[in-house]
């Protein structure tokens, strides 16, 4: 198995990270593993016993705790199961999958039989909103709601503007190792809000690990005909990857009846707006 790390090293880093971030939740986290026919999966679990199921997925290229600490207003009402994508950092196999065909819904399955859940809610920020959508296509009547933030697999934003405002500082900063680049970068993708951990780790990353380059496939209004569970989306306005007039476009054509909802923020959220999008997940998830 190829190894997503450039070196030993760089992975133990990340992994300190990994278990550091889960010391600021105040919700302990149990971890368990489960074997899936894609690779052995490391599933972070918390909230109520009692509480309604609910799977949240990492965004690409970062590590598990950073993006479920996002969301854990969540952990006091549901029973969130969080698993670290496989092939992405984290203590998954390394082993990286299609996000072109069924392999992300297939495994979603398998780890929804493991832990005895039929069907239940679904969030996804970034990557893992593109994890959702391959769910939504291939197993839609396992997904009672799905919430969409900052969303791959709908619409890209332009590449011209990528390249300029985000491969180029990326690849100053992996020739020089200078932190300006990497601040330059990350302030670009938060709109100047990213926390000096978080920047931190960012960096880690674009370092020690064979990124994923390949985006979830843009989902096709034929692959939702069967699709019916109340969704939520919210987008960035200046979103660089995913900007929300693109996605906005994209969801009215591929699921027009989608509750959607666009915030003056960047792919990575400030803390203010984290307030606001948790509150509209939990005003979503309550209706009947």
């Amino acid at each position: 198995m190829k190894s997503i790390y450039k070196n030993e090293k760089g992975k133990n880093r990340i992994l300190d990270y990994y278990n550091k971030y889960l010391t600021t939740f105040n919700v302990k986290m149990e971890k368990k593993y489960v074997n899936t026919s894609f690779g052995k999966t490391h599933v972070l679990i918390g909230g109520p016993k009692e509480g309604e199921p609910l799977f949240l997925f990492q965004g690409g290229n970062c590590i598990n705790p950073m993006t479920l600490s996002w969301f854990t207003p969540l952990l006091s009402k549901y029973r969130v199961y969080a698993p670290d994508t496989i092939g992405h950092p984290g203590y998954s196999d390394e082993t990286r999958m299609s996000a072109n065909d069924g392999s992300f819904a297939r495994w979603i399955q398998e780890l929804m039989t493991h832990f005895q859940i039929d069907k239940c809610a679904f969030v996804g920020p970034s990557y893992g909103a593109g994890i959702v959508l391959r769910m939504a296509s291939y197993m839609p009547n396992k997904i009672s709601k799905a919430v969409l933030v900052a969303p791959a697999g709908i619409q890209m934003g332009s590449k011209l503007i990528m390249i300029q405002k985000v491969l180029i500082p990326l690849l100053a900063y992996k020739l020089t190792g200078k932190r300006e680049f990497l601040n330059r970068l990350t302030d670009e993708m938060s709109l100047k809000t990213m926390n000096e951990v978080d920047r931190t780790i960012i960096g880690e990353i674009f370092n020690s690990t064979k990124l994923e380059q390949d985006m979830p496939k843009l989902t096709e209004k034929s692959e939702l005909t069967h699709y019916h569970a109340p969704t939520l989306v919210i987008a960035g306005e200046e979103d660089l990857f995913f900007p929300a007039d693109r996605i906005e476009v994209g969801i009215n054509t591929i699921l027009p009846n989608a509750k959607f909802k666009s915030l003056s923020m960047g792919h990575f959220p400030s803390q203010d707006q984290l307030e606001m999008i948790n509150q509209e997940i939990l005003e979503f998830l309550a209706i009947n």
